[in-house]
């Protein structure tokens, strides 16, 4: 849709998302699906983590290699979905730094509630990286990435599986700044402020709950 938005068209990413969209796909098969899925993601969402030299002895000779530079990155997961996310990119950037934004859905006005935030510190010397399989509204990943903001953050990204247009469209107005990296952007939402075609709530397909 624009240069701020970017698709990962690699067919892995496409074929497991098709998988995960199948209504008849299990509980565990779904988890497992996305935390693989987050893998491939987290590739693109972090290309551009700042890179310096260390100079290092390989069994040949020394040499300067590249190493990743500056303070550890941080991850912030939107509950309780983004959590599915998380774990696989956590697998890919173990020293990553971990924080938690509790919103839910009003399901009335569609608006997003807080009850929980607990991030890392110094969040303006680090790239951070909002997570949340969902972008539908685009309300409550607009109001995490807002939070992130009051905090200090200045390098934010936002990592979803899928994304409708109109949530994409919020996330412009609100944060024109923000790039967006996603496996598809779908059709549009239905009344109820779900993805369609979507894959139905990621949250209760994680979980197994309803």
């Amino acid at each position: 849709m624009d240069q701020q938005v970017t698709v990962v068209d690699h067919p892995l990413v496409q074929h497991k998302l098709t998988l995960m969209r199948e209504k008849d796909t299990s509980t565990a098969s779904f988890r497992q699906l996305l935390r693989e899925i987050s893998l491939l993601l987290a590739y693109e969402v972090t290309r551009g983590l700042d890179l310096t030299t260390k100079r290092i002895e390989t069994p040949l000779c020394e040499m300067d290699a590249p190493i990743l530079e500056g303070k550890k990155l941080a991850l912030i997961s939107i509950l309780r979905a983004g959590n599915g996310l998380l774990d696989g990119i956590l697998e890919l950037i173990p020293a990553a730094r971990v924080g938690f934004v509790g919103l839910y859905r009003d399901p009335e006005t569609l608006q997003p509630v807080q009850y929980y935030c607990k991030v890392p510190a110094e969040l303006e010397d680090r790239m951070v990286i909002v997570v949340d399989p969902m972008l539908a509204t685009g309300n409550s990943s607009a109001a995490a990435v807002q939070l992130m903001k009051d905090k200090g953050a200045k390098n934010i990204r936002f990592l979803c599986l899928l994304a409708a247009p109109e949530g994409i469209a919020r996330m412009r107005a609100a944060h024109p700044d923000v790039p967006i990296v996603t496996a598809s952007i779908d059709s549009h939402l239905n009344d109820h402020g779900y993805i369609v075609p979507g894959l139905g709530d990621a949250g209760d397909r994680m979980f197994g709950t309803k």
